[in-house]
């Protein structure tokens, strides 16, 4: 893990990065095939492993990762 970069959105650019991302004409379609195939094999891939297997963006792997994880911890909360 230690390519990934920790509190990653605690930096002053992560909502341009976001923002950026969520333009990406792929984005939604990444997203899915990430929540639905690649964490369900591989649950616990880093950012630049999932940048490298899909060849998409560093950046749009951190987002992505980052986004599923915090909506699957909100459902394990709730």
């Amino acid at each position: 893990m230690t390519t990934e970069i920790p509190n990653i959105e605690s930096e002053s650019l992560w909502p341009i990065l976001v923002e950026a991302v969520h333009a990406l004409v792929m984005y939604k379609y990444h997203r899915r095939y990430i929540s639905t195939v690649v964490l369900n094999e591989k649950p616990n891939i880093t950012a630049k492993q999932l940048s490298l297997e899909l060849g998409i963006p560093l950046g749009e792997a951190f987002v992505i990762l980052h986004e599923l994880k915090t909506e699957q911890k909100a459902k394990q909360q709730g």
